[in-house]
């Protein structure tokens, strides 16, 4: 009996450290050495303060910046997750026309489907760039600045899809926040 469980009990506890210790400490160390600022978390500095991620949507609710897709967490990273609501819910459909409805008096153009439903997270950090270009008149108009160059500062943020091939281009919302207040200042308070 004790031949057949020496070998057993060996390879289990080989086996546990090197895929439950050996293997996660690798792979940490290689993400952190090839993708340090990923795997840090992204942090965006300001003044030595750190003002966000870019890893991760928070609220922005002012005219004069972009807004990020609806969020089922109220963008907090702890509870964060999808609605859980199917397509024919009731909830779920009343909640995105009222979304669609709200876009549609904020920003003066149709609402495209990131604006009105939430991402799985819920703290998805990019819209698309038709949600982007939807919300420029009002940033513009909001900042008191010509369209186009609200328009300029938007397409230098879209992210095209990996490798050209997987996904979808995006606009990291905060990134490009971030870029409007450098390039115009904060937008004056409104009347």
């Amino acid at each position: 009996m004790f031949s057949q469980l020496r070998p057993a009990v060996t390879l289990t506890l080989g086996f546990t450290l090197l895929t439950g210790l050996a293997y996660p400490l690798a792979m940490t160390g290689l993400a952190g050495s090839l993708f340090s600022d990923r795997a840090n978390g992204s942090f965006i500095e300001r003044d030595g303060r750190v003002i966000g991620s870019a890893l991760i949507a928070q609220p922005f609710g002012g005219a004069g910046y972009l807004h990020p897709r609806p969020s089922a967490s109220n963008w907090g990273a702890m509870p964060s997750g999808a609605s859980n609501l199917g397509p024919t819910n009731a909830a779920l459909i009343t909640s995105v026309a009222e979304r669609r409805a709200a876009y549609q008096a904020e920003n003066g153009a149709d609402a495209p489907i990131d604006a009105v439903t939430a991402s799985a997270s819920g703290l998805d950090p990019d819209i698309s760039p038709a949600n982007a270009e939807a919300q420029v008149a009002r940033i513009a108009s909001a900042r008191r600045i010509a369209p186009d160059k609200v328009r300029a500062v938007i397409a230098g943020h879209v992210v095209p899809p990996l490798l050209m091939l997987y996904g979808e281009p995006a606009v990291n919302v905060l990134e490009t926040n971030l870029a409007l207040d450098d390039a115009f200042g904060a937008p004056p308070a409104s009347p």
